[in-house]
């Protein structure tokens, strides 16, 4: 094996390092000479901005403090190549710096836009004759990767989100019933509810769960939205309501545009914000109800306190995976995740995957991977479009199980940091 390099790119989670371990762990193993790390994703790529990882990785210590890293220790970026058959600039930029330091394999640990940018790499090296290997290493708190059957990153997420969500509604409960207040908790989301939908963890036999939870796969309905709640308070009792951040009406306008416009990135992507704001103006002028919102936002990605250790070994484990495949000569693919289904009783017809929990690993061509999401199923949410069946706890409820001890240090976690990428 040659040299090869790592990169990170767009939102951070909670276990996206363990994937960084998980690589140069296993590139090692292989006799890679170098393993190299992309400052700021493929943006520092571009710029020729690498570093050689063996400064901070060889010692098998840091390895371990780095998969109790929160956030992209290499810096990530969200940065869109041009269409390679109008402006290939960057391309050859990349390719530049990949033949200069003798790299013959890349990784890319993201979501969908990071999928797109392996897939226009490999599309690049392939029409160019170039010989260069380019694997995708999923992770994303959104879960909306499709194939894989979950993403790197969603079981750390969802479980810092269940936990505070539970912890919120405690809170809650403890209020003067007199005077209860109606609290909104908006969970990150765009398309895909898939964090939001986790909130429903938190239900227990300590725990009522949330009121309603609200996912941007059923159109929102205000009207509908505001007779529940009227109902719900009408009992007098502490509301909490969780929603995504993404959710809108049936002709398609985000409800946090209903309180003004809002910014898009280079991707062309709305930025979310504040719908918890608009609906609790709402219910406070027009059901004269008391509320407080309360938006998880980056802490939901970047809690490695409360990561799941599930979460963290699949992390570490679809790195490990991305370079057996790249040794093996696969190009233009990303690393999936599969549930083992067991038989059950020795019917032929009756399968399941709930105990023991399991996952196998594989490939899968970046073509129909990058630029789709995968949502939620209709199925796995409640006829009332406000709640989760018992089929989602049972293919969530596995992914946050386990915890991750952190190394401390003055009372506080302690962290790796690549100061090239600060």
């Amino acid at each position: 094996m040659n040299n090869v390099i790592i990169g990170q790119s767009g939102g951070p989670t909670a276990a996206i390092n363990a994937s960084v371990a998980g690589a140069y762990v296993r590139a090692k193993e292989l006799g890679a000479q170098k393993v190299f790390g992309m400052l700021h994703g493929i943006e520092g790529l571009v710029n020729g901005n690498i570093i050689d990882l063996d400064i901070y990785l060889s010692d098998p210590t840091n390895v371990e403090l780095l998969k109790r890293t929160p956030a992209s220790v290499l810096g990530t970026c969200r940065y869109k190549l041009s269409d390679a058959s109008k402006d290939d600039t960057d391309y050859k930029k990349i390719f530049d710096v990949l033949e200069k330091n003798n790299i013959d394999k890349l990784f890319y640990v993201g979501g969908n836009d990071s999928m797109d940018t392996i897939m226009q790499l490999s599309d690049y090296a392939k029409d160019h004759g170039k010989p260069q290997c380019f694997i995708g290493i999923p992770k994303t708190i959104d879960n909306d990767l499709p194939v894989t059957d979950h993403c790197p990153g969603f079981g750390s997420a969802a479980k810092y989100i269940a936990t505070s969500v539970k912890e919120l509604i405690r809170d809650n409960q403890a209020a003067d019933t007199r005077n209860p207040a109606t609290v909104i908790v908006e969970i990150m989301g765009r398309n895909a509810g898939w964090l939001a939908a986790s909130a429903a963890l938190s239900k227990a036999d300590d725990c009522t769960g949330p009121d309603a939870i609200y996912l941007p796969e059923k159109p929102f309905d205000m009207d509908a939205f505001m007779k529940h709640m009227k109902e719900l308070s009408d009992k007098k009792k502490p509301i909490l309501i969780a929603i995504s951040e993404g959710i809108k009406l049936a002709d398609g306008t985000y409800v946090c545009e209903l309180g003004g416009d809002v910014a898009t990135d280079a991707f062309g992507h709305k930025q979310m914000s504040a719908a918890c704001k608009v609906l609790a103006d709402k219910l406070s002028s027009e059901l004269g109800l008391r509320t407080r919102t309360v938006e998880l936002s980056t802490l939901q990605r970047a809690a490695s306190h409360m990561a799941s250790l599930t979460d963290v070994r699949e992390a570490y484990q679809c790195g490990f995976e991305a370079v057996n495949a790249a040794n093996a000569g696969e190009t233009g693919k990303m690393i999936i995740m599969k549930r083992m289904m067991y038989q059950l009783g020795g019917n032929e017809n009756n399968w399941s995957s709930e105990c023991p929990y399991m996952c196998s690993y594989g490939t899968y061509d970046i073509h129909s991977i990058a630029n789709y999401e995968k949502m939620v199923p209709d199925e796995w949410i409640t006829s009332d479009g406000c709640g989760l069946t018992e089929q989602f706890e049972k293919y969530a409820r596995p992914l946050i199980f386990g915890e991750v001890t952190p190394i401390m240090a003055g009372g506080l976690p302690r962290h790796l940091v690549i100061k090239e990428a600060l």
